[in-house]
């Protein structure tokens, strides 16, 4: 399989009929524009929404972005061949608004759901927060490192170990959005005397989000595989949209038991997959060998 392309065997949500590339811009303001309104609290207008409400627009905002995040992987493929940084750009984009579509979620329903209990909700808004305050050069994605920032003839010859998750029921996710698994690391663990460590959770809370985090996600194990096959640091990745489907899993399972209303015609398309039918096994991470060669794109063989 080539790894720049591929729709998911998984339906997450039948994309809206096509829109031109040029309208992807729209989109992203529009979004944005609804996430701002969230975060100060208010509707069109000066009313203050209940809570309810507030998480039922989170929740709309958020299964937005997953549509929008969908389209532009499916239009990743062609737009590749004709304009390669544009492409990866976009779906960056989109992923990025997927995550402060959820850390919204997270900021208005709180109450409703441990967040910080979960290996795989803590990730996102760990992410989300080092990307939304970036004053470094983490997280970024596989895609953009490669074929932007040190350009593909760089890693002629060299393989790459990718992990992921996969699910319980036998269909994978073949969407990917890949970042070092060091760059957690970098940002999470306290012990790795690094400049980019976050310092908004210090002492014990900190020590304990990093083992919520390797305990559910089970990053050991990656971690000593890379060890055992003298993998470099800076190339062994993590798959993130696994992770990001099992977290949003178990929000909106949350929200639908505290009775929350999930209205438009995103939410609704996304509230039974992610309710009732996906379920992604966080226990058994499956790796995965990238090799470029010495011509033509890379490919991805089991490790």
């Amino acid at each position: 399989m080539d790894f720049r392309g591929g729709n998911a065997a998984i339906d997450l949500g039948q994309p809206r009929p096509a829109v031109h590339k040029k309208c992807f811009a729209a989109r992203v303001t529009g979004a944005t524009a609804v996430l701002q309104r969230l975060y100060d609290g208010h509707h069109i207008g000066t009313r203050r929404l209940s809570g309810d409400q507030s998480i039922e627009i989170a929740i709309g905002s958020l299964a937005n972005t997953m549509r929008m995040y969908v389209e532009a992987h499916i239009r990743f493929g062609e737009l590749f061949k004709m304009d390669p940084e544009e492409a990866i750009d976009n779906l960056d984009r989109a992923f990025e608004m997927k995550l402060e579509a959820f850390h919204t979620l997270y900021d208005v329903s709180k109450r409703l759901f441990p967040y910080f209990d979960h290996g795989d909700t803590t990730v996102l808004i760990a992410v989300r927060n080092a990307i939304h305050h970036r004053h470094h050069h983490l997280f970024q994605s596989m895609n953009r490192r490669l074929y932007i920032d040190t350009g593909l003839d760089r890693w002629r010859g060299a393989s790459f170990l990718l992990a992921s998750h996969p699910t319980r029921h036998g269909a994978p996710i073949q969407m990917s959005h890949y970042v070092r698994l060091d760059d957690l690391d970098a940002r999470l663990d306290p012990s790795s005397a690094s400049p980019y460590l976050d310092t908004t959770v210090r002492g014990d809370k900190a020590v304990w989000r990093l083992k919520v985090i390797d305990l559910e996600l089970k990053l050991p194990a990656i971690r000593n595989r890379s060890l055992q096959d003298r993998y470099p640091k800076d190339q062994v990745y993590l798959n993130l949209i696994p992770i990001f489907v099992s977290a949003v899993c178990k929000a909106f399972k949350a929200m639908k038991a505290a009775g929350i209303a999930f209205k438009g015609f995103d939410a609704q398309t996304y509230a039974v997959p992610f309710t009732s039918e996906i379920e992604v096994d966080l226990d058994s991470p499956s790796l995965k060998r990238l090799y470029v060669g010495g011509f033509g794109p890379p490919f991805i063989i089991d490790a």
